[in-house]
């Protein structure tokens, strides 16, 4: 069999001297364990995932204390990893597993799929690391070093180019060693095979790879296409008052920050500052611009203005409109609020919270 029929005999002889071995996750491994180590590493640096992973384990050591998790609880400890779809779904597969699979992992492909937020390479990963079973996966690791091995021309996120990709995984999963294997060719790809820079040199896979012969490897696997990022303007009401706290309303289940807490958010100043009159009965004059702040997502940049006012004991909000405690809220400043927050929020938060100790 040639190097390029065969990856896996010195994939892993360079894990046995050079892989991984002692990530969080790869710990007493179990199914939830790996699953929520999958799911926070999708677009995520390992280094980054890390105190996340540990955080959230110490809170939800199993799936049934997942399941059981209040929303608000999951979405705290997410804050700062970003993409929260991710979270809503944790939540929700293992709500699924507990209710439709008396709390265990389904041990196939189809099955694990079935669940909110399992993909292909997640149930791959799942069961590989976790149960031993051959699955290949293809995760951003994964495709680059297939990606440049064969010289796979074109975007992964387009389907032809990820189904050549998979037909690459497919031939290269061992029957044997499977776990191990798995975790080789994701530590090839995050610590030899990188981005930028890659260490060929030291690569155990260097003989066959196709794009290192060529001295292409820096356009493997192919980028994707090029697209200017739309502006939207948001206006956010903020109002504080006395004791350092802040008002927040829980966003939609659904959508941008679905679920986390945040101030209203308005399509135009005009919009939130009468929310804010009519809500709360703060004059519209008493109302200011606070300091503007930026935030970029995958599809489009936010540009935010804080609509800033100040709540007293002697305002009284009008009859006309009622205010859902469980949507709207006050909370504090110090210590932040333990409910999810979107990460430009909690910056806004921690400035609100400095300038309110300067005020008191």
């Amino acid at each position: 069999m040639t190097n390029q029929e065969s990856i896996a005999g010195p994939l892993l002889d360079w894990f046995d001297h050079h892989g991984r071995k002692d990530l969080p996750w790869q710990l007493d491994k179990t199914p939830y364990r790996v699953w929520v180590s999958e799911i926070m590493l999708q677009q995520t640096q390992v280094a980054t995932v890390i105190p996340f992973y540990e955080r959230f384990m110490s809170a939800l050591p199993t799936v049934a204390d997942l399941a059981e998790a209040p929303m608000d609880q999951v979405l705290h400890l997410w804050t700062g990893l970003g993409y929260y779809a991710r979270a809503r779904n944790l939540h929700r597969c293992a709500q699924r597993v507990c209710t439709e699979h008396g709390g265990e992992f389904p041990g196939d492909i189809s099955g694990l799929m079935a669940l909110p937020g399992i993909g292909r390479s997640t149930a791959g990963a799942i069961l590989s690391l976790a149960m031993g079973t051959r699955a290949p996966i293809l995760d951003g690791n994964v495709k680059r070093v297939l990606a440049r091995y064969h010289m796979v021309e074109g975007w992964p996120g387009r389907s032809a180019v990820s189904e050549r990709l998979w037909s690459r995984a497919e031939q290269h999963t061992p029957t044997t060693r499977v776990a191990d294997y798995t975790q080789a060719i994701m530590d090839l790809g995050a610590t030899c095979c990188t981005r930028t820079r890659p260490a060929c040199v030291d690569c155990p896979l260097g003989q066959g790879c196709e794009a290192a012969r060529a001295g292409q490897q820096d356009a493997y696997p192919g980028k994707k296409p090029a697209k200017s990022l739309p502006l939207r303007q948001r206006w956010y009401s903020v109002v504080t008052r006395q004791a350092s706290r802040v008002l927040l309303q829980r966003r939609p289940t659904s959508g941008i920050w679905g679920g986390l807490w945040a101030p209203p958010e308005f399509d135009s100043r005009a919009e939130a500052t009468t929310w804010t009159t009519r809500t709360l009965g703060i004059p519209s004059d008493e109302c200011y611009d606070g300091t503007p702040f930026e935030h970029t997502f995958t599809h489009f940049k936010l540009e935010a203005v804080p609509v800033r006012a100040e709540w007293t004991a002697n305002r009284v909000e009008p009859a006309t409109v009622e205010v859902d405690a469980d949507e709207l809220q006050w909370f504090s400043l110090h210590p932040p609020p333990s409910v999810g927050l979107p990460a430009p929020i909690v910056r806004l938060l921690e400035r609100l919270a400095k300038e309110t100790e300067i005020k008191e």
